[in-house]
């Protein structure tokens, strides 16, 4: 061999530093299922490091509902391909896809991976530019009465009496807000992002459920779990609000189907949750979870798998923009938004996870 070939052979990456490129989690299970080894998405997923993992039981760790996946994990023979498995680690539960396979040089060992199924992207009839026609055309329909309605709203703000100040004011914010929505909804498909800076989480949130509230029945109850010592997220804030209106909305509708309806915004920290970002081709730490729940019917089985694609809708009259808007701008933010039923509870949660604003030290004088 040349030297200049023995100095690129030197540079291929070697099999440890391919397993800690991937961007989903992969597992060894010996022959009695303990985890030998894992990738560091491995770790970061099950919200511990190698090192206190190896040597557990696999599935004293990971929980699945499906007896027959169990039954398979069991079986230190077989493997298998698992799509759109419900998945429990911790409090947390998920729509992933699973896939076994077994190690021929050595019997009884086994590789898993686990991947999140929602967070990939589908190719196929939706792909492409077909699916911009729909937010171009709303863009073209909806930007000119949305500037009647904000002239409107600023010659009622002189004629009427102060005490109406603030209502006409959130009117004049939101036809603002609503119209850089369209402008994003024109950009569904492209990969120019918001800029992003530190956001206040717990403020965003009470002025999304400030709009959302204006829309809402009494009968409708909300409450809010916050965690007070959570900093500030590294987002784009008009975006943020935006996500969160969509979410509160949707739980909104889905609860008031319910005898009691609630609705529940949580905010805590996640330990080992991360995600790779492709444009930064590095895993980025998530550990800032916002959860939006209600305790309506759930969304229809048959598109909970497709909930984030545009034009997927559960809803009679809906449009199914809402939810692939909200995964674009939570993306663009380098965060993660999932969903998950608990059918024990009868309750329906959307997470949302996002990075936080890195503190800065500067050393004394």
């Amino acid at each position: 061999m040349s030297d200049a070939g023995e100095g690129k052979a030197a540079h291929i990456p070697g099999p440890a530093e391919q397993l800690s490129g991937l961007s989903f989690a992969m597992v060894l299970l010996d022959p009695e299922q303990q985890i030998a080894d894992l990738n560091p998405a491995g770790e970061s997923l099950l919200g511990a490091s190698a090192s206190r993992l190896r040597g557990r039981q696999f599935l004293d760790i990971v929980h699945f509902t499906q007896q027959r996946l169990i039954e398979g994990l069991g079986d230190p023979e077989a493997q298998f391909v698992a799509r759109g498995v419900d998945v429990g680690i911790g409090e947390r539960t998920w729509r992933s896809n699973l896939t076994v396979s077994t190690i021929p040089t050595h019997p009884g060992w086994r590789t898993l991976t686990l991947s999140d199924s929602s967070q990939g992207e589908r190719f196929g009839e939706h792909d492409g530019a077909p699916t911009l026609r729909g937010p171009a055309v709303l863009a073209h329909e909806i930007k000119n009465p949305l500037a009647a309605i904000r002239g409107a709203s600023q010659l009622l703000a002189r004629k009427s009496d102060p005490a109406n100040t603030k209502l006409t004011s959130l009117i004049t914010d939101e036809v603002d807000r609503i119209a850089a929505l369209i402008d994003r909804m024109q950009r569904l498909g492209r990969e120019d992002t918001e800029p992003v800076s530190a956001v206040n989480l717990h403020q965003a949130i009470h002025r999304a459920m400030e709009t959302v509230q204006l829309n809402c029945p009494d009968a409708l109850a909300w409450r809010e779990e916050f965690d007070p010592s959570i900093p500030d997220v590294l987002a784009n804030e008009g975006a943020l609000v935006q996500v969160l209106i969509n979410l509160m909305a949707n739980a909104r509708d889905a609860a008031l189907a319910s005898v009691a309806p609630e609705v529940m915004i949580r905010t805590r920290f996640v330990s080992g949750l991360a995600m790779t970002v492709k444009r930064l081709g590095v895993p980025v730490r998530l550990p800032i979870e916002v959860r939006v729940s209600d305790n309506g019917a759930g969304i229809d089985p048959a598109v909970r798998d497709y909930i984030f694609e545009p034009f997927v809708s559960s809803k009679p009259q809906g449009q199914g923009l809402g939810l692939a808007l909200v995964q674009k701008l939570v993306r663009d933010m380098d965060g993660r938004v999932s969903h998950e039923r608990d059918e024990k509870t009868g309750w329906t949660h959307f997470r949302v996870h996002l990075p936080m604003v890195k503190l800065i030290r500067t050393p004394m004088p």
